[in-house]
Parts: structure tokens; sequence; C-alpha cells
């Protein structure tokens, strides 16, 4: 049921249309994510599609009763205008990403300049690192990200590995 894109050889799906299973999800079809858990690929890429907007996201895919999901949120919701009664065009594609999403210019680079911290990121799980991530980038405003990046680095180095605690100015 995937296809592979010949210039780059990434695993992707057709587009197919669904809506909310639930409140903060969308069921996957079995066929659709059976191929990309069967190649090892439990990130993928989300694109939907509602009349003329358009949103991009990391996701995982989720089983849950022999049925397959990935989280929506409500913020993706909104901005696309998506009501529960909606149906919308969803393509998955594989997640070459090194981390399962974007990494914020402003951790990549505060890590960069920061060889034992960077050592101590690359230890932790992906969901971990994920988290990190995550946090990171709630934030609009770049200084904001790099003083958040900042305090996690420090952090890092004083030997905290709590995810709360790794957050916290001390």
């Amino acid at each position: 049921m995937t296809s592979k894109n010949s210039e780059n050889k990434r695993i992707y799906s057709p587009t197919f249309e669904a809506s909310l299973q639930s409140v903060h999800s969308i069921l996957i079809p079995f066929e659709i994510a059976e191929s990309f858990i069967s190649h090892n690929h439990k990130r993928v890429i989300v694109n939907i599609r509602f009349q003329n907007a358009f949103v991009e996201f990391h996701a995982a895919l989720q089983k849950r009763k022999n049925q397959f999901f990935v989280m929506f949120s409500k913020k993706y919701q909104k901005q696309l205008g998506i009501f529960p009664s909606d149906y919308f065009e969803v393509q998955l594609f594989e997640d070459t990403s090194k981390y399962g999403v974007e990494m914020p210019e402003e951790l990549e680079a505060v890590l960069q300049s920061d060889p034992e911290a960077s050592d101590i990121f690359e230890s932790f799980t992906a969901g971990k690192k994920r988290g990190l991530i995550y946090y990171v980038l709630q934030f609009k405003n770049s200084q904001t990200r790099i003083d958040k990046s900042l305090i996690i680095t420090e952090n890092l180095k004083l030997g905290i590995r709590d995810q709360k605690a790794l957050i916290k100015k001390i």
C-alpha cells in the first residue's frame, strides 16, 4: 500500500480520507499503518489537507485493540478549521528525521557548542530526547529557545536527568 518515491526512496502512503476518531486522534487504515510498521517505521510525518488549508507534523503510529492511530492536536484542528463531523485528506510519510521531530536551530546550536552536554543528550532514549525538543519548540521567541536550551545543557552537566528538573533554572 505504501509507495517509494524514486528520487529519495522515502516510503509514503496514498492519500486517504479520514475524520476524527476521538477528540485527539485519527484512525489510520490497517493496511497503511502495517506497511510502515513492517518496515520498522513507527514514526511518521502526517500531512493533512482540509479545504484550502494544510498542516504537517511528526507523529507515532500507536496501536490500540488491533487498530492504528496518530494523535491530532486541537491546535492543528483549529488551524485547519476542522470540526468532529468533518472529513479531511491524510497522507503519511516515513519520518527520516534524526529525532522523530525537527530539532530547533537554537537547541542544536547550543548542543553543538557544548560537546559534553551533547554527549549526555545523545545518551538519552529517543522519547526523552523528543520530550526535551518539544519543550524547547513550544517557545516562539528565538531568544527564549536559546535561554531554555542553555538551562537544559547546564543541568545535563550537573548530572540532572529527571525531565522536570532538567528544564528548571537552578
